[in-house]
């Protein structure tokens, strides 16, 4: 992630943290920011289906069609109102207990700006497009042991 790109992704963050509710100018901004696989020049049915909800102000079903499009192997695992706040958590595993769970987490007083939060974060973590096939550990990672190798080639 360039340095560009992690300022304009802070951007993003901070003005759905700040907003009031969605609006159709930050729905397009988070699709021109995060998303790549929402194409511009040859649209389908989904993309269709996107735009049509924002043009009439559907912000959930926009938001939650964004995250079929984008992210298909995550899934909404909670939605939740508390203390006048909207949580919504989004799992690769909706399955596993909540314990075993690495899910996403976001909340916004508004219930899509929570769901488009947390679609950003997991755009975040879900990383580029193009992956190695070896995964690598994040720079600055608290270690609880120290790694080693532990083999006798003897």
């Amino acid at each position: 992630m360039t340095l560009s790109t992690h300022l304009d992704s802070i951007e993003l963050d901070d003005r759905l943290r700040d907003a009031h509710s969605v609006t159709a100018d930050i729905l397009r901004d988070v699709i021109g920011e995060t998303c790549r696989r929402f194409p511009p020049l040859r649209p389908d049915e989904k993309t269709i289906r996107i735009e049509r909800w924002i043009g009439s102000g559907a912000w959930l079903d926009a938001a939650l069609a964004l995250i079929d499009l984008e992210l298909p192997q995550w899934q909404v695992r909670r939605i939740a109102y508390d203390e006048g706040e909207w949580h919504c958590a989004l799992s690769r595993a909706r399955e596993l207990p909540d314990w075993l769970d690495q899910a996403i987490e976001a909340h916004h007083e508004d219930l899509p700006l929570a769901v488009l939060s947390a679609f950003v974060e997991a755009q975040r973590i879900g990383g580029p497009a193009s992956r190695t096939s070896v995964p690598n550990v994040p720079r600055g990672a608290d270690l609880i042991c120290t790694p080693f190798c532990c083999e006798n080639f003897a």
